[in-house]
């Protein structure tokens, strides 16, 4: 399958959820009556990255999947966010990256070689990298929802699964 349907929009979808929990994680703390920034330092285990880190991490592999399976640099995103609003401006950030690519955009895709930081000089192709970038998303995104939910935000499956759209 095309990356556009199967990673793209997937990711977009994703995304728009988790700038939905972030709200929701606002409304808690202000009903609990604690301050949001406590849930950002938050994490399950203490060798995971805290919930910042997770959204951080989230939106890293989108613009990364996006750029780089158009062949494209990949933009520089700085890890400053401590705040809601400006992990949320993060995600628009990428989502404005995800909905200016077509699928026009990821032409040849599959026989590019793909080489992270991590991976000291060696590649992948671009199919392989899909394979992997999914997996990463899908991870930080769980882990992001995980943290909320452990932490009391009412988060149900449908928060994480998002709209459907269903036809007659």
């Amino acid at each position: 399958m095309h990356p556009h349907t199967t990673v793209i929009l997937p990711m977009k979808k994703m995304l728009t959820n988790l700038d939905r929990w972030l709200d929701l994680a606002v409304a808690f703390a202000e009903k609990k009556r604690f301050p949001v920034e406590n849930l950002l330092q938050a994490r399950l285990a203490p060798d995971q990255y805290p919930l910042v880190a997770q959204v951080r991490v989230a939106c890293d592999n989108a613009k990364g999947a996006v750029t780089r399976l158009a062949n494209q640099p990949v933009p520089s995103h700085p890890d400053t966010e401590t705040t809601v609003p400006e992990l949320k401006a993060r995600i628009a950030a990428v989502l404005r990256l995800l909905d200016a690519a077509g699928p026009d955009d990821f032409a040849g895709y599959a026989a590019l070689k793909i080489s992270l930081p991590w991976m000291a000089g060696k590649w992948i192709t671009g199919e392989e990298y899909c394979q992997f970038v999914v997996a990463n998303f899908y991870f930080h995104l769980v882990t992001a929802y995980s943290i909320l939910r452990s932490n009391g935000v009412e988060l149900g499956k449908m928060d994480y699964i998002g709209a459907l759209d269903m036809r007659e």
